[in-house]
C-alpha cells in the first residue's frame, strides 16, 4: 500500500508549475517571493485542507486589493491553465474557489459569476456553501438556473453544492428548510448526460433519505423504470435505506426473505489478531418454487473504546436464486488499523443478512496485534 498523503498533492514540484503560470498571468509576480511565503517552517505540518487555505492566503497578497480585479485575475489563470492543457489531477487547484469562499463573501454578484467560471476546472463545491448560508434567498435560484448550464460541471456543482451532507463541507441548515427547490434542481438533473452528473444527484437524495426517507421513496417510486440510467440513480440513492432494511426500499425492489434460508455458516477460526483477517463461508437456499432476488450482506459488530458495539453492513451482491438453488459464499474481513476506522480488542460479532434480515449471528474474540 502506498504511503502518499493526499496532502502532499501541495508539493514543490506542484508550485513550481503553479509559479510558472502566475508569472505569466500577474503583472509584477515575483515566483521567489512567492515560493518563500508558501514553504514556511510551518508548512509541513499544515493537513490537505491547511495547506489549500494557505495557499490562497499567499496567493491573496500578489493579487490586487480590489476583490473584483482579483477575481479577473483567478479566471485568467484558470484559461491559462486550460490552454497549456494542464487537467486537474485531483484537488489541488481547489484553492482557487477557497479564495473566492475566503475573499469574496462580501461581493456576491461578482463571486457568482467568478464560480461558474471557475467551477468548469475545479469544483466550487465547497466555496458555495458560504453563500448558500448567507444569501439563500439568492443563492438557491441561481443553483436552480445552474442545473440547466450547458457544462456539465456547473450542473454537477448544482446538486452537489446543495447536498445536506457535503462530506468536509460547511453545514448550511437553511437547506432542509428548501428541500421543494433542491428536488427541482435533482428532477432537472436525473437524466443528465453525465454520469457524474448523475451520481451527485443519487449522493444528494441519499443525504435527504436519512432525514426524509419517506420523501425519497417517493420520488423513487416516480422515477423507477424511466430509463435504465435513472433506474441506476435511484438504487446508489437508496443504498442507505436498503443498508438499514428499511421495508418500503426492500418492497421496492421485491426483496423478500421468508423463502431464503442460511444453510451453513461457518468461521474459518474464531479468534485473530488485530492486523490479521476473519475468514468466513457461508450458503444460502432459495426454497421457493419461485427465483428470488436477493441482497446479501454481512454485517460486522466493531467493539468501540467504550466497550459498546457499533453494526457496519457490507454488501456482497445482489442476484437472482433459481428456485431450490443453493448457492455458496467465501469472504474475508480485514482488521487492519485504518485513518477511518481503529479496531480494539473483544468480542465481535458478524452476522449474515439476506433480503435485510438478520439470519444468524456468530460471534469472534478479537484481541492486541
Amino acid at each position: 500500500m502506498s504511503d502518499f498523503l493526499l496532502k502532499n498533492i501541495y508539493s514543490e514540484a506542484f508550485y513550481e508549475q503553479l509559479s510558472e503560470i502566475l508569472e505569466e498571468c500577474l503583472p509584477h509576480f515575483e515566483p521567489q517571493k512567492f515560493k518563500e511565503a508558501i514553504f514556511t517552517p510551518a508548512f509541513t505540518a499544515l493537513e490537505l485542507k491547511q495547506r489549500m487555505k494557505h495557499t490562497a492566503d499567499v496567493l491573496h497578497t500578489f493579487l490586487p486589493k480590489e476583490y473584483e480585479k482579483a477575481a479577473s485575475y483567478l479566471v485568467k489563470i484558470v484559461k491559462t491553465l486550460q490552454q497549456k492543457n494542464i487537467a486537474e489531477k485531483s484537488i489541488e487547484y481547489m484553492f482557487l474557489p477557497e479564495y473566492i469562499a475566503t475573499y469574496g463573501i462580501d461581493f456576491y454578484e461578482t463571486s457568482v459569476k467568478t464560480m461558474e467560471e471557475i467551477t468548469q476546472f475545479t469544483s466550487c463545491e465547497f466555496a458555495v456553501r458560504p453563500f448558500l448560508m448567507r444569501y439563500t434567498d439568492q443563492m438557491l435560484p441561481q443553483m436552480l438556473l445552474w442545473s440547466a448550464h450547458e457544462h456539465r460541471k456547473v450542473r454537477r456543482l448544482a446538486s452537489e453544492g446543495t447536498r445536506l451532507r457535503l462530506p468536509w463541507g460547511l453545514k448550511v441548515p437553511a437547506l432542509a428548510k428548501n428541500l421543494e427547490t433542491i428536488l427541482k434542481i435533482l428532477e432537472n438533473l436525473k437524466q443528465d448526460s453525465c454520469e457524474v452528473v448523475r451520481r451527485s444527484v443519487a449522493n444528494n437524495l441519499n443525504d435527504i433519505s436519512r432525514e426524509y426517507p419517506e420523501k425519497v421513496l417517493q420520488i423513487a417510486q416516480r422515477w423507477k423504470g424511466e430509463q435504465p440510467e435513472t433506474d441506476a440513480l435511484i438504487k446508489h440513492a437508496l443504498r442507505t435505506l436498503l443498508k438499514k432494511a428499511h421495508p418500503e426500499a426492500l418492497a421496492l425492489y421485491g426483496l423478500e426473505s421468508k423463502a431464503l434460508a442460511l444453510k451453513t455458516f461457518s468461521l474459518q477460526r474464531n479468534q485473530l489478531r488485530i492486523g490479521e483477517q476473519l475468514s468466513f463461508a457461508f450458503e444460502i437456499q432459495n426454497l421457493s418454487p419461485k427465483e428470488q432476488n436477493t441482497r446479501i450482506e454481512y454485517a460486522i459488530y466493531f467493539i468501540k473504546n467504550n466497550g459498546m458495539h457499533s453494526k457496519k453492513v457490507f454488501k456482497i451482491t445482489e442476484r437472482t436464486i433459481a428456485p431450490d438453488a443453493t448457492i455458496k459464499f467465501e469472504r474475508q474481513q480485514s482488521f487492519k488499523q485504518m485513518t477511518t476506522r481503529k479496531h480494539y480488542a473483544g468480542t465481535h460479532w458478524i452476522a449474515i443478512l439476506l433480503n435485510g434480515e438478520e439470519k444468524n449471528r456468530l460471534s469472534f474474540e478479537l484481541s492486541e496485534e
